[in-house]
């Protein structure tokens, strides 16, 4: 007889964008006559930038002659690809990172789920609190996480950072010493971030007590301020200690295209076993490619063209957060982020619950957001909204707020 996952069983509930989506098409049902505006999940809406829709037309093309044609892509990508994000993302911020320790995949979010895979059962992992449920869930599925406590929502061996009002949701040195950290900056989903010289001493910390830091840099298109890292390769040291995990979904509108990569520097090594060539196996094995038309898109966000169609496209999600973020402060809501990326975090009104919030402005306000509890039990009593809207629909969902 087969045997199941039981990490499986220990999950509780369904994944939390899952229950969002069941909760907001069951209120469609009932009240069709609703018009609802989805501030929730973290969804681009404005169209792929015209430089990269030209480039994957021609690689269409190339797809339909035989001369051109192409079959599996490379284990780690492309070459032009490849050699494009050294040049622009690494080279020209001062990083020293070689193309043989660039992996590219279809996203983030199946990297952040999959690298966990390379490192043993015992490893106890840290996690900010709120937190990206994937890092967490992820872990569970493997059996690193211990027994779950449904009072305190919080797993037995996993290591929460509290990242709260208090604290200024920037994560502090946990007192017990983790094995794996994670760390998400700027951070969903409270959208606040830290400074490069913050970043060194997590860097510091990790070389220190032999700890190994998922950085998720999905968002760093959004970074504004001049003394806040793009990547964790800024910061001496981060080559032994740091895997990077980087997005095209949020800077380029990819989520429906599907494309990201991860940086595992050959520096990065457990005794004499080097994490890059264990990475490099498991992509091998695990994954045949990114395909090569969206490669070709992923090539052109590089070009002039592309960088600067899509600087306007950050900057038209920046302009929502900022009118989100004035426009609660001005209903009189306690608000942080929408500076360094796209998120709005807010201090929900009246003691009320995130997931009471959450029914209150879907049946009031016909507005969809995100409970902060699904991120974690420091989440509760807090909301996050996204600026990926369109920007009349973020004026009106304002707008519905206030009357509130």
């Amino acid at each position: 007889m087969y045997k199941i996952n039981d990490n499986y069983q220990k999950l509780p509930g369904s994944y939390l964008f899952s229950t969002i989506g069941k909760k907001v098409n069951a209120y469609s049902e009932a009240n069709p006559d609703k018009q609802i505006i989805r501030l929730g999940i973290g969804d681009v809406t404005q169209p792929i930038a015209p430089a990269i829709i030209e480039a994957m037309h021609k690689a269409v093309d190339e797809m339909g002659k035989a001369e051109t044609f192409h079959g599996y892509a490379p284990d780690l990508g492309y070459e032009f690809l490849r050699s494009a994000i050294v040049k622009n993302d690494y080279q020209a911020r001062g990083c020293d990172i070689a193309m043989d320790e660039i992996f590219v995949s279809d996203g983030a979010k199946s990297d952040s789920g999959n690298i966990q895979e390379i490192f043993a059962q015992d490893n106890r992992i840290a996690v900010c609190d709120p937190v990206y449920p994937v890092y967490v869930d992820s872990n569970v599925m493997a059996g690193r996480t211990g027994t779950y406590n449904p009072k305190t929502e919080m797993w037995s061996d996993v290591i929460y950072m509290p990242c709260t009002m208090e604290n200024g949701f920037v994560p502090e040195f946990p007192k017990e010493t983790p094995d794996i950290i994670y760390l998400c900056l700027p951070n969903n989903p409270t959208g606040t971030t830290i400074t490069k010289s913050q970043l060194q001493t997590w860097v510091d910390y990790a070389n220190k007590v032999g700890a190994v830091i998922i950085y998720d840099a999905a968002y760093e298109a959004y970074i504004s301020e001049d003394d806040v890292a793009h990547s964790i390769y800024e910061c001496e040291g981060a080559k032994t200690c740091a895997i990077e995990l980087k997005s095209f979904s949020k800077n380029a509108g990819f989520t429906g295209v599907r494309l990201g990569y991860t940086v595992v520097p050959k520096e990065l090594k457990c005794g004499d076993v080097s994490l890059n060539a264990m990475w490099a196996r498991r992509h091998g094995t695990k994954f045949n490619g990114a395909p090569y038309i969206v490669q070709r898109a992923g090539e052109a966000v590089y070009s002039e063209a592309g960088k600067a169609q899509l600087k306007e496209q950050v900057a038209y999600y920046m302009k929502n957060a900022k009118a989100i973020k004035e426009g609660l402060k001005e209903a009189g809501y306690t608000v942080f982020g929408g500076v360094n990326a796209p998120y709005i975090w807010l201090k929900t009104p009246e003691k009320m619950t995130s997931w009471e919030f959450f029914d209150y402005l879907l049946e009031n306000a016909n507005v969809v957001g995100t409970p902060g509890s699904g991120f974690g039990p420091s989440g509760e009593g807090y909301f996050r909204l996204t600026a990926f809207g369109s920007y009349e629909n973020t004026l009106a969902a304002l707008e519905r707020i206030k009357k509130l």
